[in-house]
């Protein structure tokens, strides 16, 4: 079913596109389909990250404010304090690793909905980052550059954006996690029946853990490439409405918010049509503003579907089911 849903939602993005192109001939420009690839890789990637939450029923909220927050720590690092990029980049992973660590304690051990504690989250690191810079805003100064760490986040090779051949790499590594693995059999399990999970032996607890921490490690990654791309950060907007994104993408991609459905190539898809529906709103001359409501009305259409499909399911299971008991009771001839 869910090759299905992937290959309907590759048909709208082919036919969204065409659309775009006939409106406007510049969308299949060089300059517009390499910055539109580029911004597909930046968002691509905390939207991995956002699935692997989604699939356990759960859900993250913070990913802008962590974005910002990790992005000025970075930026800090290795212009103002002259720890050298590698280290730096080390360190923010770490950072990353402790938040994911945190939220997926407060959810299970402490039984706190995954709503509220990204939802604190949030709210804590934007204000930490805000403080962090004094509300200023973290940047390069004049003549400085690292020329190793741009060309590895924002340079190109053969003409595609690194940021999209890191996508496609993690992309491809949580594709594997999540379709071809144990731990990814055992999140889908928990998604749909965390108890019957537990039930059957599995560490439910260790499993969500672990997943709200490859959800902040792939979103700290983010940070560094979205701290290179804008190389200024002010901790006030930076990221904002980043979150929205993210559970946009994965609910086009087929993430059921109860949990236990989704796939990888689906958020892929997913992000590759918010971006074309952003640049069409672009390249028409439409407010930048109305890209918030092209994801509220996404993220709305994907629900409403999600729900009928759920629906759908529910009643052919119950026809199954009463086809199967009545032949099982059929008098023989």
């Amino acid at each position: 079913m869910m090759l299905k849903k992937d290959a309907g939602l590759f048909l709208l993005i082919l036919v969204v596109g065409a659309t775009v192109a006939i409106i406007n001939p510049r969308f299949l420009s060089p300059i517009n389909l390499a910055n539109t690839a580029n911004l597909i890789g930046l968002f691509g990637l905390f939207s991995l990250a956002e699935a692997f939450v989604i699939i356990t029923a759960g859900i993250e909220l913070s990913v802008g404010s962590v974005i910002a927050l990790l992005g000025v720590i970075f930026v800090d690092l290795i212009v103002n304090v002259g720890v050298p990029w590698p280290i730096a980049f080390v360190i923010v992973m770490v950072i990353g690793v402790v938040i994911g660590l945190a939220h997926g304690f407060l959810v299970t051990r402490l039984g706190l909905q995954p709503f509220i504690v990204t939802l604190c989250g949030l709210l804590l690191y934007r204000g930490i980052a805000r403080f962090y810079t004094q509300d200023g805003t973290a940047g390069f100064t004049f003549g400085q550059n690292f020329p190793t760490l741009e060309w590895l986040t924002t340079g190109r090779s053969y003409g595609v954006p690194h940021s999209v051949i890191a996508f496609a790499v993690i992309a491809a590594v949580a594709w594997v996690v999540l379709h071809r693995s144990v731990f990814g059999r055992h999140l889908y399990a928990i998604g749909k029946n965390e108890a019957a999970a537990r039930y059957s032996g599995i560490q439910t607890h260790r499993v969500i853990i672990a997943a709200y921490v490859i959800c902040a490690v792939l979103t700290a990654v983010a940070a560094v490439f979205f701290a290179m791309f804008t190389r200024s950060i002010h901790p006030a907007s930076h990221g904002t409405f980043f979150e929205l994104y993210a559970i946009a993408a994965a609910v086009l991609g087929g993430f059921s918010l109860r949990g236990g459905e989704g796939s990888i190539i689906g958020v892929v898809l997913g992000v590759i049509l918010l971006q074309i529906l952003q640049n069409l709103v672009n390249l028409l001359g439409i407010p930048s503003s109305l890209n918030f409501a092209v994801m509220g009305t996404v993220i709305l259409v994907g629900v409403l579907a999600d729900q009928q499909y759920a629906r759908y399911r529910e009643r052919r299971r119950a026809e199954r089911s009463y086809d199967g008991d009545r032949a099982a009771t059929a008098p023989a001839e």
